[in-house]
């Protein structure tokens, strides 16, 4: 089992769709709609001997926040104390101030960065970029191996220019891997239905352009003019784990029609006071309590609302518990997100099953053919799951 867990709600960035949005988020109506938890602690209150009541050590415990390194001594006095496999997400600031024997111990990080440096220091504020990109380099000086998930924000369409950027990073061995999640449904205040629809024309088109180019890659060595983006003994199959999520699902290889990210079933969070929640964003909402550290899991959930009954959930699991839950967009808003993930989907289905793609005047075989032509493999698509990456943006 994967478990999330809290080690603070504060945070030391105040990131344009974090921090700033949730100041302009007042009177939502959540409040009636959910039974908050007024007694959940801003930090984890929960001991060492009752996290180990839950964790065994065949599982993944994650650290998360807020900013999980603002509480690094709690971090520390876990790692020493609880058997188990550690990963951590993280906005990298504060990376360089953990120890290199804590360090080594992540098995993988999921670190922050929003694409370029202009983009990233747009929505978290000056240097920021500089500041992340600096850590990683020193984290891999320190002798880290561990995967490095460049986590983005989407908050403009223009998704393939600031994944060509992250792969750069990929290329010089800062980060191994990319997800995304896009910057819809989770306030009420922020919905425009003529700004959102136009996000979502320039979305779909950059998202058909990266699908295109990750199917190139595949086979850029049958393909005149595509160059590596990945050196060494790296997978020919770049690591974008929204493509490897629904492709898995489409090809039949992942048999679960749940929530990709696992919330509710698979991963859980231990909240602030030992309470285990369905989502990490759901820390002190009681409705999505599924248990505690004592009793374990007592519960499951599954998306339900609005996505009952649409003909692609067994792909999309609903896309996000909270959102699909507290449902903060009106039923056109939720529709318009629904388009960009429809989009991702039969994206994925095209490249596995439909018409050859061209690049430079040369055709692309799908990639059916090339698992069958033993191009690429099937273990060249597989990934961990459930410890962090939605795989729905």
């Amino acid at each position: 089992m994967h478990y999330h867990i809290i080690l603070t709600e504060r945070c030391n960035l105040k990131c344009t769709y974090c921090y700033e949005k949730s100041m302009k988020e007042f009177e939502n109506g959540l409040e009636e709609k959910w039974d908050y938890d007024m007694e959940t602690p801003v930090d984890s209150g929960v001991s060492i001997e009752r996290i180990k009541k839950l964790i065994k050590p065949t599982d993944t415990l994650i650290f998360y926040g807020g900013e999980p390194l603002v509480m690094m001594d709690k971090m520390k006095e876990i790692m020493d104390h609880v058997n188990c496999k550690f990963q951590m997400q993280s906005n990298g600031v504060l990376l360089d101030q953990l120890p290199t024997e804590y360090l080594l111990r992540l098995d993988k990080m999921l670190i922050s960065i929003d694409g370029t440096s202009e983009r990233t220091n747009t929505n978290k504020g000056k240097a920021k970029y500089e500041i992340i990109t600096n850590n990683l380099r020193d984290a891999r000086d320190r002798g880290y191996k561990g995967e490095v998930v460049a986590r983005m924000v989407i908050t403009e369409p223009d998704l393939y220019e600031q994944v060509m950027h992250l792969i750069g990073l990929i290329k010089v061995g800062l980060y191994d891997s990319i997800h995304w999640q896009i910057d819809a449904e989770f306030y009420k205040f922020d919905y425009d239905k003529e700004k959102f629809t136009e996000f979502v024309k320039g979305y779909n088109a950059s998202l058909k352009r990266l699908l295109k180019w990750w199917l190139a890659e595949m086979q850029r060595s049958t393909v005149h003019g595509l160059q590596s983006t990945v050196d060494g003994p790296r997978s020919t199959v770049p690591k974008i784990y929204p493509f490897l999520g629904v492709l898995g699902r489409v090809m039949g290889w992942d048999k679960e029609t749940r929530l990709p990210c696992g919330a509710g079933y698979a991963n859980f969070t231990i909240n602030t006071n030992g309470n285990l929640s369905a989502c990490p964003i759901m820390n002190s909402v009681k409705n999505m309590y599924c248990g505690s550290v004592e009793e374990g899991v007592t519960k499951e959930m599954k998306c339900g609302g609005w996505c009952v009954g649409c003909s692609y959930i067994d792909i999309c699991g609903g896309r996000c518990l909270y959102s699909n839950d507290a449902q903060l967009w009106p039923k056109e808003g939720h529709d318009l997100v629904c388009e960009t993930i429809k989009c991702l989907i039969d994206g994925i289905r095209g490249l596995v099953d439909g018409r050859r793609l061209t690049v430079d005047g040369k055709e692309l075989k799908n990639i059916r053919e090339l698992i069958e032509e033993g191009v690429v493999g099937k273990e060249d698509f597989d990934f961990e799951r459930y410890f962090g990456p939605e795989i729905i943006p």
